[in-house]
């Protein structure tokens, strides 16, 4: 009894030694688990694993979603902030259009400081050969882009696009930053949206670009809902003048 009680010992001391070296904590697999590719919800495994990254920041890290344009290599990169509630994915229906145009894509989620999140990605799209930034808000991500657009930028600021931008969210005040904001900008809100049609109409007369554009669409929608009620015709137009793909 006792040599048998011996053998089964020994086995399960056999046992746990291999398993240190396959599904144990130490396993060589259980790095490829962590890290796996985020999909954020809305990502395929696919685009995940091409574009998926977290960028490294001041307080905190920013999650983002990388897509070169169709035919690769794209100088002109729009930086995507979402508004408050939303995510990353609140862009994703659209983005095929702006890479079919030429243009990098990159949609993050807006956690902490929105300008500090755009300030980023601005750099680290510096390390893909990136020349020009566009960056596109949405509410608290549209005060965050006016915000980032009027201070110094690892790459240039081509222009800004905010929808249903407040004029301040957080730390983030667009009211005084746009008095130095000399990129083009596109502002836009929706005349039932209170009190954010008021706020596009007066950031709009505050900037100090000398190319600005303001659209008020009828309705009741906020934020990036207003590319489905007639702004990204106008989005896309506003690129071609003052941001091509090609520039």
């Amino acid at each position: 009894m006792r040599r048998t009680a011996a053998l089964a010992a020994l086995g399960a001391l056999l046992a746990a030694v291999a398993g240190c070296g396959t599904d144990g904590p130490g396993a060589a697999a259980a790095p490829a688990a962590s890290a796996a590719a985020e999909r954020y919800g809305c990502l395929t495994e696919a685009q995940a694993a091409a574009g998926s990254v977290r960028i490294p920041g001041g307080l905190a890290d920013t999650d983002a979603y990388y897509r070169d344009s169709d035919t690769g290599g794209a100088r002109v990169a729009l930086v995507l902030a979402h508004q408050n509630g939303g995510s990353l994915c609140d862009w994703v229906p659209y983005l095929d259009g702006f890479t079919g145009a030429g243009y990098a894509v990159v949609p993050f989620n807006a956690n902490g400081d929105v300008a500090d999140g755009f300030a980023a990605v601005a750099g680290w799209l510096k390390g893909k050969g990136v020349t020009r930034l566009v960056l596109v808000g949405a509410s608290k991500g549209g005060t965050g882009a006016l915000v980032a657009g009027a201070l110094p930028a690892p790459v240039p600021v081509a222009a800004v696009v905010s929808l249903s931008a407040p004029e301040s969210f957080g730390g983030n005040n667009a009211a005084t930053a746009v008095k130095r904001l000399t990129a083009p900008v596109f502002l836009a809100a929706e005349e039932l949206d209170a009190p954010f049609a008021d706020d596009a109409r007066s950031l709009h007369a505050a900037a100090a670009s000398a190319h600005k554009e303001l659209r008020i669409y009828p309705g009741g929608h906020h934020g990036v809902p207003l590319l489905d009620d007639g702004a990204l015709p106008d989005v896309r137009a506003f690129l071609a003048a003052y941001a091509p793909a090609t520039g």
